[in-house]
């Protein structure tokens, strides 16, 4: 039988749902497919209920929401201006990582050519030259980069069409409160600046984040960069001055060093990588130290400008230091800015992030924001996951809430440090009693016929019950060999069970039984 068809608007009955009133159209009771109780302000059709949500930027937070969202029966709406995948996609994680694989490739090759017994036949350079066996042509370098990206986009845009969702290209802003019937309006403003309003029950802010400037540090995009200009260079920088020594930045001075560009590091902090863990930090930076890069800790660049085809970099303690390039590297700015959020009840946090809570509801009804717009860990795997909840969580389908502690992350440097759970600094701040073991990959039999000599496997697990809670890989692909680490930690595994597993003879991945063998003692008296 066909459904009763009112007005929308008519409020006939409410539920109350994690303290938001909405209205359902008089009639029968909504079908719990797609959503159940969560079906609200349902608009009808025919002889089903659609809900509409809209879903402000199309990086993996959005186009992930979009793929379940269409999944689970709604009508999405993806608005976003530069091509879906984002930043991550376009500008920042996809492209930022095929440039690091050219890299990569130039680095295993300069480092372990001659262990290895390989002879370069042609353009040898004599024994007393320390010159390079290998070069890279950036510009070519670059332009598959774009590239790539582009397919990419392209991929993840057709992917969404076919699952049914709808890509509108322009920007969209919240149009304010919500509305007595439940809804919320969105204005798109397309490139010609023509405007359009969609209607929905619920919103999606995934506009990501922008490169962070300082103001005596403008980019120009030839000489002064950041890390959405690097790929416009077809000449590989002579001398590349790098500020910021977190992620982004030690990704790319290390990327840059091993393409043939001499570099120079700014670190404000004490270290490279001040956020991840020590011991991996210290090995990294006499990686890059023993390749000949120059990593000035304790050194905060106050500006940067240009001085004919030079750039010099000022010191805040006066020192100045000149190179052709300088890359910025100094953080990133969410995209809040001109959305109308406070307006429409969106509470922001100081820094400009929109907070959310485990399921990535904001403090304003029907209106949700995933990724790095958030200020959670500012990763494309955690985008999309909270994505995925806050459609899950709307749409009424069984939803975990987002569990940080089961965040496997990684530094695609050279080598790759690879996180996931608790970390050395939560065990030596008392967060976390837990036993640590250490093991460096030179003991690895694969590791000696690769000639790797640096690195490392630690695995960190509760004392009594050895229930493993973290742990922390540094070698080649380590972002592949952390994943046994995160499956144990997901699933509250312990060190016997990781112990007990096979592993291929001769392998990395033998580094990770042989810790936990070693984590797998007997319990000491007085333990539980």
């Amino acid at each position: 039988m066909a459904a009763e068809w009112r007005p929308r608007g008519e409020d006939t009955g409410s539920v109350r749902d994690n303290e938001v009133r909405t209205a359902f159209p008089r009639g029968p009771a909504p079908d719990p497919r797609p959503g159940g109780q969560a079906g609200r302000d349902r608009h009808y059709e025919a002889d089903f209920f659609v809900t509409r949500i809209v879903i402000i930027g199309g990086g993996p937070g959005g186009y992930e929401a979009a793929l379940v969202g269409a999944q689970l029966g709604a009508e999405v709406t993806v608005v976003d201006c530069d091509g879906l995948g984002g930043a991550s996609v376009l500008t920042d994680c996809v492209p930022s990582k095929t440039l690091i694989a050219t890299a990569e490739v130039m680095t295993t090759f300069d480092s372990s050519y001659e262990e290895l017994g390989i002879l370069v036949a042609d353009d040898t350079p004599p024994e007393e030259q320390s010159a390079r066996v290998v070069g890279v042509d950036l510009g070519k370098v670059n332009r598959r980069v774009k590239r790539l990206a582009l397919a990419q986009s392209h991929d993840i845009t057709a992917s969404v069409t076919r699952a049914g969702a709808r890509v509108m290209r322009g920007r969209g802003r919240l149009a304010g409160p919500q509305g007595i019937d439940g809804t919320r309006d969105v204005i798109v403003t397309a490139a010609d600046g023509t405007e359009e309003m969609l209607t929905c029950e619920a919103v999606l802010i995934a506009t990501g984040g922008s490169p962070r400037e300082l103001p005596d540090a403008q980019p120009d995009g030839e000489r002064i960069l950041n890390w959405t200009q690097v790929y416009d260079l077809d000449e590989l920088p002579e001398e590349l001055i790098v500020v910021g020594s977190g992620v982004t930045g030690a990704e790319f001075a290390g990327a840059y060093q091993a393409l043939g560009s001499k570099v120079t590091l700014v670190s404000s902090r004490d270290r490279v990588l001040p956020g991840e863990d020590p011991d991996a930090a210290a090995v990294l930076e006499d990686v890059f130290r023993r390749r000949g890069m120059n990593v000035m800790a304790r050194s905060r660049a106050e500006s940067a400008k240009r001085v004919g085809d030079r750039v010099e970099v000022t010191l805040s303690d006066g020192r100045v230091i000149s190179g052709s390039h300088c890359l910025m590297a100094v953080g990133a700015i969410p995209n809040t800015a001109n959305m109308g959020l406070e307006e429409s009840g969106v509470r922001l946090k100081e820094s400009g992030h929109i907070w959310t809570d485990k399921v990535s509801r904001t403090s304003a009804p029907g209106v949700y924001a995933a990724g790095d717009v958030t200020g959670i860990f500012a990763l494309a795997s955690v985008a999309a996951m909270q994505g995925r909840i806050a459609m899950y969580h709307f749409l009424g389908d069984a939803v975990a809430p987002l569990n940080l502690k089961t965040v496997s992350s990684n530094v695609f440097t050279d080598p790759e440090i690879a996180t996931v759970g608790y970390t050395q600094a939560d065990v030596d701040a008392g967060k976390i009693d837990a036993r640590v073991v250490k093991l460096p990959l030179l003991r690895n039999p694969r590791a000696k016929m690769q000639g790797i000599r640096d690195g490392f496997v630690k695995i960190f697990c509760r004392p009594g019950t050895g229930i493993i809670v973290g742990g922390c890989v540094v070698a080649p692909r380590a972002s592949e060999l952390i994943h046994p680490i995160s499956i144990a930690v997901d699933n509250n595994l312990t060190v016997e069970q990781i112990a007990n597993a096979f592993t291929v003879y001769p392998s990395l991945s033998g580094s990770i039984a042989e810790v936990a063998r070693q984590l797998h003692t007997r319990k000491k008296a007085g333990e539980a």
